[in-house]
């Protein structure tokens, strides 16, 4: 998974009852876009994320 400042990312919840989350990365600290990324969640909170399988990174148009 690569990734740059600006793009979103979106974490689908793993069971029926989670909601899916998304964030938009405010920081790259792996090399050439790798993880981890900085995220702000859009409830607001930032955390460092090490993505998994069920997250996918959208770049804005």
């Amino acid at each position: 998974m690569r990734a740059k400042v600006g793009d979103r990312i979106v974490v689908e919840g793993r069971k029926v009852t989670e909601p899916r989350r998304e964030g938009e990365i405010l920081e790259v600290r792996g090399r050439d876009g790798e993880p981890p990324y900085l995220v702000r969640w859009d409830d607001g909170h930032e955390g460092l994320t090490y993505p998994g399988t069920d997250c996918r990174v959208l770049t804005p148009a």
